[in-house]
């Protein structure tokens, strides 16, 4: 592959569609239940500010690697790494690191779908009003029965899976930017609306003080673990689609006003998604809590927070249809701007290979359909079928998530920042500071490969009940 092959795909028309696109595929449900509950739990604020220095850390050093990899190959993660490893004259192997990446985000795709077709269906039934007036037994029996019903959760399954690669395969300028240009300023709109809501509510201060009160007496190693483990996961790293979004990521463009042509910086480029992610986090908090508080429920962890609790209090507040119905579909926006990120690296790879956009998009999307339904099954049927970690969506949940990211990201930063020809780092890069470059080399040289490695070895002792 040339760098001649770059048009294959296409390129992001400017720089803010880059970050609209690198943020929306961070920005998923994870944001809008477990970084608010993690808050509330380790600590409120003291748990944000251990949080960003992860971010810091961890997050952001090899977030810069990755777009930096990217935009350097500027194809598919497994074009970009056979390219980089010749380059630098390193064995083809460390192809193995966009493999890794693109089969880790499709395999999530397989399940995440089916998690994120759940927000259809409650979309559908809280505009129908089918939650007004409801009692905690029956929002939980209906978020039950919705997971017992396996023809109702795998056609959520299919629509959303059409959803998601019908925006895939109409491209990076016609589809991936389209989407996000459209479902990122929705989704910020809706849930400033959505905080304005909840601050006139009478549980928004105690909604406040849950995720914000200092309490360092909580910062425990598992209170720290679980800020490493968001700040790594939150940012949708070592999955390949921050490699890919940033082999689309132009290198200059020009300003309109001045019409002068300018470098686009990736350090200050990830810093603001960065930055974005994390607000968005912030502002789910912000609007979950104090309605959950002040219909008197206690916050739990897990889709059970979204899919039972807030229901519950949709349903017994004022206006709950309507301000409901704008809460799912926020909690879609996120969900699909995140799906459409997992299936890109694959998609990308199979058009390289000489598949036309369209076709790839169909393979990739019905295969991870196809590998979805274990997912779906895994709710009803398969329910009591369990096997090394639990049932088939646990174990491949854990095997994407639990090992093959953090194993991806751990291999990014040794690549970028031992592998990897330090010229070419630099001239990628081209950051004006000297200084600042030294700090991000020594973090993504050190710092970064241990903490990853930290969350990769906590996962697996976790899972296997160490």
């Amino acid at each position: 592959m040339k760098q001649g092959d770059k048009p294959v795909h296409g390129m992001w028309t400017s720089r803010w569609a880059f970050i609209l696109a690198a943020t929306g595929s961070a920005v998923g449900l994870g944001n809008i239940w477990k970084f608010p509950y993690f808050a509330g739990e380790y600590g409120g604020g003291a748990f944000v500010l251990v949080y960003l220095l992860c971010i810091a850390l961890v997050g952001v050093p090899i977030m810069v690697a990755e777009v930096m990899l990217g935009r350097k190959g500027g194809m598919s993660p497994v074009h970009t790494m056979k390219k980089l490893a010749a380059e630098s004259k390193v064995s083809r192997r460390w192809a193995g690191i966009g493999y890794l990446g693109a089969l880790a985000g499709f395999l999530i795709l397989s399940f995440y779908s089916v998690i994120a077709g759940w927000t259809l269906y409650y979309i559908w039934d809280m505009a129908q009003g089918g939650f007004q007036g409801i009692s905690a037994a029956g929002s939980l029996a209906h978020f039950e029965g919705m997971q017992a019903n396996a023809w109702l959760m795998l056609g959520c399954h299919t629509a959303f899976m059409i959803l998601t690669m019908w925006v895939v395969a109409r491209g990076v300028s016609r589809g991936l930017e389209k989407a996000v240009q459209v479902l990122m300023p929705l989704l910020f709109v809706l849930l400033i609306g959505l905080v304005v809501y909840a601050s006139t509510t009478p549980g928004f201060a105690q909604g406040v003080n849950f995720m914000f009160h200092f309490d360092f007496s909580k910062l425990s190693g598992k209170a720290v673990m679980a800020a490493l483990g968001q700040a790594f996961f939150t940012l949708s790293l070592g999955m390949g689609a921050i490699m890919v979004y940033g082999a689309y990521m132009p290198r200059e463009v020009k300003d309109r006003r001045s019409g002068k042509t300018r470098r686009v910086s990736i350090v200050s480029t990830v810093g603001i998604i960065a930055l974005l992610d994390t607000l968005v986090a912030l502002g789910a908090g912000l609007v979950i809590f104090p309605v959950v508080f002040s219909n008197g429920l206690e916050p739990s962890q897990g889709p059970g927070l979204l899919f039972v609790t807030l229901p519950l209090a949709f349903g017994q507040m004022p206006a709950g249809v309507i301000v409901g119905t704008v809460f799912f579909v926020l909690v879609m926006c996120s969900a699909l701007s995140s799906s459409i990120s997992l299936g890109e690296p694959m998609v990308a790879w199979l058009v390289e290979r000489g598949l036309g956009r369209p076709l790839a998009a169909l393979a990739v999307g019905l295969t991870a359909w196809v590998i979805g339904i274990g997912t779906v099954l895994s709710f009803n049927y398969w329910k009591d079928v369990t096997f090394l970690v639990g049932t088939f969506f646990q174990n491949i949940d854990f095997l994407a998530s639990s090992l093959m990211l953090p194993l991806g990201g751990l291999l990014i930063a040794i690549f970028a920042g031992w592998v990897m020809k330090e010229t070419q780092a630099r001239k990628e890069l081209a950051m004006k500071s000297f200084g600042l470059y030294m700090i991000w080399r020594a973090v993504v040289r050190l710092v970064a490969p241990l903490a990853v490695a930290a969350v990769f070895l906590n996962a697996l002792i976790g899972a296997l009940g160490g």
